[in-house]
């Protein structure tokens, strides 16, 4: 059995570094050095006062110590970790874009909610519908994974939001921020996933600052990297993965053009929602 240590350190970057700054934030709430007032979304203070870090940092307090926040940091770190090991694996600048288009897609539906003068959706806090949207996109992964919830009821992975959904509603806590983090997941997954299936356009494909942003942090690795790994990072990129139909890497750190490695089948994990090709799985 690993120590906690252990087990820290091999959680892979992007869901390590998102669950450590929301259980900072509420440490750091508990020891009053600051006031979350100053850090929920409030439009009136982003456009008025240029207060632009609210954008951000209402996604990294997800509440008081409590049930519900133990709950959803073990969201992130059974859920999250398994979608950046498993159809995430070796595509880190696309997980954390996965991230960037579930915030900006939920700042643009509580925005849109506001300017109607019917402020609904909006939500001073959204790292619960941001650990939703998570849940949902794993949930749309591994359809077939069988889960226990609270070694009661055992049912398949596909019916995992629905039942958190159900929790929620039996501790009296709001449906909101749940419900819309299922309808950001199921566009992310539809955009990304089932519409390049289906043979059209890719158009959430991983902007270059983000690769470079990933490269800078020097965590993780990214097949297809467009650009070159910072010198001073600790982890190298390594091109292309075998797993998802790259090309063997020259020794420069650059990806040879004139040959191509043979395809390799995926891993025939359980529960593992489609089998086909698309330009979120092979990095086109």
């Amino acid at each position: 059995m690993s120590t906690p240590a252990e087990y820290y350190r091999s959680l892979p970057p992007v869901s390590k570094f998102y669950g450590v700054a929301c259980l900072m934030t509420t440490s750091a709430y508990y020891l009053q050095l600051y006031n979350p007032d100053n850090i929920e979304l409030d439009y009136g203070l982003v456009l008025k006062r240029f207060q632009v870090w609210r954008l951000i940092t209402n996604f990294f307090f997800l509440g008081q110590f409590s049930f519900l926040f133990a709950f959803r940091l073990l969201m992130i770190a059974r859920y999250g970790v398994s979608l950046e090991r498993g159809p995430f694996d070796k595509r880190t600048a696309d997980y954390v874009w996965m991230f960037v288009i579930g915030a900006l897609s939920l700042l643009g539906v509580t925005c849109s909610s506001v300017m109607a003068a019917v402020p609904y959706l909006w939500s001073p806090f959204m790292g619960g519908s941001l650990v939703f949207m998570l849940v949902y996109v794993w949930s749309r992964e591994f359809p077939n994974a069988q889960i226990s919830v609270y070694g009661l009821v055992s049912l398949k992975g596909f019916y995992l939001p629905y039942v958190m959904l159900a929790v929620d509603l039996l501790l009296g806590n709001p449906l909101k921020p749940g419900i819309l983090g299922m309808v950001v997941g199921h566009l992310y997954y539809f955009l990304t996933v089932l519409h390049p299936l289906a043979g059209g356009k890719f158009i959430l494909k991983t902007p270059l600052w983000v690769h470079k942003l990933v490269a800078f942090w020097g965590k993780g690795t990214q097949m297809n990297t467009p650009v070159q790994r910072d010198p001073s990072a600790g982890v190298a990129f390594q091109g292309r993965s075998y797993r998802l139909n790259g090309t063997r890497p020259s020794t420069t750190g650059q990806a040879e053009t004139g040959s191509h490695a043979q395809a390799q089948q995926p891993n025939q994990a359980d529960g593992v929602a489609f089998r086909g090709r698309s330009h979120r799985l092979n990095g086109r």
